[in-house]
């Protein structure tokens, strides 16, 4: 599989891409593993296309996953695919359904309407990965700026969470930004969709599955991520994805990581996989 990643001027803060080519279409049956992160998928493939699968509900073409969407597959014949990750506040800008997505999946068109039709369209217009980021960051970037953001203090507990690995009391986030711990709990569910102890929870959990993906023994990697033990860890891999930790740290959908969502990148990179 080849997979591209954009170029500094079309990123824009909390959306990574990632675009995804089959050098021959095929076959594919994947099994998607939960990130602290809300997924805009876009099916570029000819024909059949990705069926993706979650809680008994399943989608053909391009999707919108929330978060925590439980156990969550990617099937059918890939040919190409352009991947959207959006930090869960930047999210509830550009999806104006983003909390009500938690815990499940739409298709595209129910979120965005007719206009998912048109970005597909000229998505598939040009065969240019460098385009094709652009047209989605400036896509996204128009939604961004036409919305009403999330609270500040919101915002602000959501970024401290991801630096903090999902280790920080709720308490601290509350003085941090000057409100009691019920204002912050309301306000950021209302706003993400999600509880910050939920959100500690899922990032924590992000964080323990790169280190397994990484070969690092559980023992330590239930140390590391501040878990009680490891029967402790095991119960949070499974509830998360369904799946051990064994199976997990194997897991396609990680493997890849390293190569299609970067820290840094000064231009457009193709790379197989």
């Amino acid at each position: 599989m080849d997979i591209a990643v954009p170029r500094r001027s079309n990123r824009l803060p909390g959306v990574t891409m990632a675009g995804f080519r089959q050098r021959l279409p095929a076959p594919v049956d994947i099994a998607m593993v939960a990130h602290p992160m809300v997924t805009v998928l876009i099916d570029l493939s000819e024909g059949e296309g990705i069926v993706s699968e979650s809680r008994g509900r399943r989608e053909r073409g391009s999707v919108v996953i929330g978060l925590m969407p439980g156990e969550l597959r990617a099937g059918g014949r890939v040919g190409e695919c352009l991947q959207i990750r959006l930090e869960p506040d930047v999210a509830a800008s550009v999806l104006d359904a983003s909390p009500d997505l938690n815990g499940t999946m739409a298709p595209l068109s129910d979120v965005w309407g007719r206009d998912a039709g048109r970005l597909e369209d000229r998505l598939r217009a040009t065969a240019s990965w460098d385009e094709r980021f652009g047209i989605a960051a400036e896509v996204v970037g128009r939604r961004i700026r036409a919305r009403t953001p999330v609270a500040p203090e919101v915002a602000h507990s959501w970024r401290r969470t991801l630096m903090s690995r999902g280790r920080i009391q709720v308490d601290s986030l509350a003085d941090e930004v000057g409100w009691d711990r019920k204002r912050l709990w309301a306000r950021f569910r209302s706003q993400l969709g999600i509880s910050p102890k939920r959100a500690m929870r899922l990032v924590r959990f992000d964080n323990a599955a790169h280190l397994l993906a990484a070969g690092h023994p559980t023992a330590r990697v239930a140390a590391e991520c501040g878990y009680t033990d490891q029967s402790h860890l095991h119960r949070e891999v499974k509830a998360f994805t369904g799946h051990t930790p064994s199976a997990v740290a194997v897991a396609p959908w990680l493997a890849i990581d390293d190569v299609a969502w970067p820290a840094s990148s000064g231009r457009v990179h193709e790379r197989s996989a």
